[in-house]
């Protein structure tokens, strides 16, 4: 069963039979803001998030960015789905809108902490979204053998008036992965002024 997570709480990544989690994906999923239209009809506005990581070394170092213009790292081991610049038109579908995967048995060794972070790349308040959710779980970007975690972030009024928000950071420690579940707004409207903030507060 998965962990609801809190936000700063910190879990380490084993499967339900204790074995270690070395496929990992981080995946988001939103929809899009039903507004009145014309004549008491409904219509409905694009939502564009963008889930992005970065990788850091022990220095906190900044080494790779995976986001919708890189969509993976050099050595193939982050994998970014692509950007969805529109979101669930139907309601929730369930399903994750993006997904970034992680082989963590070939992250470059000098990588020890890896941040995800969420930009609403129209400035759209997080608030006038009708929901978002992050999940943590054993697969690909499109088959889901477990889930280890799930962390709704919509329903947190922290977040209203913000458009940029850290999720999580995964983090070695004595060879061994775990995850700390952030789940804060920045002040900020952009990835790089968001990966600032991680470097500053969050490593």
């Amino acid at each position: 069963m998965a962990i609801q997570l809190e936000k700063g709480q910190r879990i380490n990544l084993e499967k339900s039979n204790g074995s270690k989690l070395l496929n990992i994906c981080v995946g988001v999923n939103w929809g899009a803001i039903e507004k009145k239209g014309f004549f008491g009809g409904k219509k409905l506005e694009a939502v564009d998030l963008d889930a992005s990581c970065a990788t850091f070394d022990d220095s906190n170092r900044a080494l790779e960015v995976v986001y919708f213009g890189n969509l993976q790292s050099k050595n193939g081991s982050i994998r970014h789905s692509g950007d969805d610049r529109t979101g669930d038109t139907g309601g929730d579908d369930g399903l994750d809108n993006e997904v970034i995967s992680v082989d963590l048995s070939r992250i470059d060794p000098a990588v020890t902490k890896i941040a995800f972070v969420l930009n609403s790349f129209q400035g759209q308040d997080f608030k006038s979204i009708p929901f978002a959710s992050i999940r943590i779980y054993e697969g690909t970007a499109t088959q889901v053998k477990e889930v280890f975690a799930t962390y709704d972030i919509a329903n947190g009024p922290n977040f209203a008036g913000h458009v940029s928000m850290v999720m999580g950071v995964f983090y070695k420690r004595n060879g061994e992965w775990k995850f700390n579940a952030i789940g804060e707004p920045t002040a900020d409207r952009e990835l790089k002024g968001t990966l600032n903030s991680v470097i500053n507060k969050y490593l």
